[in-house]
């Protein structure tokens, strides 16, 4: 998963070539400075070679909402436009997806987006050296962890790992150094009375039990060949850190793969680091090892989120949650 990742966001190239000067222009003072007002929905997504520094601002603002934007990259996209359409559903404002002055205004902005961390000697913990992309490979691993610290990291502060490099070009990632990290706050919190899905939106809302929108999330749900279930159903129960069953006999074949798999668990497990059961047989809420294509890429029929937001998701429901696919 993680090679599909190398060959999919080749912009990672480009952003750790940088040049000292061009490095400075996505300086923390920068980003933390930026005027989230220059923001416009036209700008193209990943149009310029370097992130937006009003983007990234704006990106972390809506995460620490609970309105998840997906990885922050500082690129405009879809997934910023359902974050802040998430956010006006929250607020209770005429929804669409557009940062006017009321939205900015109700967004709380200490102009501190982006901070230092000291790497610590634990980050190096249970790293692999690769991910292979073939199943019956990945089967035979202990452990499906991340595969250097700049992606356990990216992960751990909501980024785009080539956001990470471009506003760290120097460094060694290595224990005791200081990077600049998106500072993101804590989890969102509250019970999950009912959840909906909306496929045309890509997103997943979920609702407390007075119908107050508690989070919203970029989804990816289902595809063509395999599409997500209809109707309502429930949460059955939560695993943290699953190991993951492959049978293409019930779901799909991977490769030339035809007999049944058990992937051991990890961030870079083909579900992530957290299952949410549905009642509908084999089909689930979960986490992906490849965040930066959430709504971009189909799933196999689930609903994927990012590790970090299906994480929040699951410490906010239990058995017995409604969830509608609309």
């Amino acid at each position: 998963m993680v090679m599909m990742k190398r060959l999919l966001l080749t912009s990672l190239v480009v952003l750790t070539s940088l040049t000292t000067a061009q490095a400075q222009d996505l300086s923390p003072d920068l980003i933390n400075n930026a005027d989230v007002k220059s923001y416009s929905t036209e700008r193209n997504e990943k149009a310029a070679p370097l992130p937006d520094p009003a983007i990234i601002h704006l990106q972390v603002l809506l995460d620490r909402a609970g309105a998840s934007p997906g990885v922050i990259d500082g690129f405009q996209g879809d997934n910023v436009r359902k974050a802040i359409a998430g956010f006006e559903m929250m607020q209770r404002l005429p929804v669409d997806g557009k940062p006017d002055p009321e939205v900015l205004a109700r967004l709380n902005d200490d102009k501190h987006v982006i901070g230092p961390y000291i790497i610590a000697p634990e980050d190096m913990a249970d790293l692999v050296e690769a991910i292979p992309k073939d199943y019956a490979q990945q089967a035979t691993m202990k452990h499906l962890g991340y595969t250097s610290v700049a992606e356990k990291l990216s992960e751990r502060f909501h980024m785009d790992i080539d956001l990470l490099h471009a506003l760290n070009p120097s460094a060694n990632f290595s224990p005791g150094e200081t990077i600049n990290v998106a500072v993101i706050g804590a989890p969102s919190t509250g019970k999950v009375k009912r959840i909906e899905v909306r496929r045309k939106e890509g997103q997943l809302v979920a609702f407390d039990d007075e119908g107050a929108v508690v989070a919203v999330y970029p989804a990816t749900i289902g595809s063509e060949d395999n599409p997500s279930p209809s109707g309502k159903h429930k949460v059955n129960g939560v695993a943290r850190n699953p190991p993951y069953v492959y049978n293409p006999k019930i779901n799909f074949q991977q490769g030339k793969n035809k007999k049944k798999l058990t992937l051991p668990s990890g961030p870079n497990n083909p579900v992530g680091t957290v299952w949410i059961d549905l009642t509908e047989p084999t089909y689930g809420i979960h986490g992906t090892p490849e965040p930066s294509l959430i709504d971009k890429a189909g799933s196999h029929g689930c609903v994927r989120l990012t590790n970090w937001d299906a994480e929040e998701l699951a410490s906010m429901v239990k058995f017995g949650v409604i969830v509608a696919f609309e």
